[in-house]
């Protein structure tokens, strides 16, 4: 196999991937999508798993921010509006029930360390199932979604994704994926 005239090689992972991608989860609109995306959260949340949820924009996040606080749940907002605190948001993200939700723009190139940046309290946060990375909108890009999956079940650690899209997407429109609903 060549790309650019060069010889291409697989290089397999150190260690194989336990991540596990679940099922897209499809909603009607936006408000049900994100009542979906809490409730998955706080599912989450109670039995002590780190969540990352990525969204397309500084307005999503804080919209969400708001519904995770209305239900009690504690975390933390990457939205490229915080630029100083980010480091340590991040470092923290790997936390036991740590909740970090992030735009697709913040927080870029940085692992999560479960049970955070000392992994002092890894063996919890792999026994509540390692990073959960929620998506909350379909990219225009695979690349986008996988990115986002890819942040959970590094190194051969446990982890697991889902990606919950609406039918009110822009996207949606675009790929005229509407058209397939009656």
């Amino acid at each position: 196999n060549t790309l650019y005239g060069l010889t291409v090689k697989t290089v397999k992972p150190h260690v194989p991937s336990q991540r596990r991608d679940l099922p897209m989860a499809v909603y009607f609109d936006e408000d049900s999508k994100l009542k979906a995306v809490v409730r998955e959260i706080k599912a989450a949340n109670e039995k002590g798993q780190p969540v990352l949820a990525g969204t397309d924009s500084i307005e999503q996040s804080e919209r969400l921010s708001e519904l995770l606080k209305s239900e009690g749940i504690e975390h933390n907002v990457l939205n490229a509006k915080n630029d100083e605190q980010e480091a340590e948001i991040i470092s923290n993200a790997g936390l036991p029930s740590a909740v970090t939700i992030s735009t697709n723009m913040a927080g870029r190139g940085v692992d999560i360390k479960l049970g955070g940046a000392d992994e002092k309290y890894r063996d919890e946060a792999v026994s509540s199932g390692g990073l959960y990375a929620i998506g909350t909108f379909m990219a225009e890009s695979v690349r986008i979604n996988d990115q986002l999956r890819g942040r959970a079940a590094r190194q051969g650690d446990p982890g697991q994704s889902r990606i919950f899209v609406s039918l009110d997407e822009e996207i949606m429109t675009v790929n005229k994926l509407k058209s397939l609903i009656p």
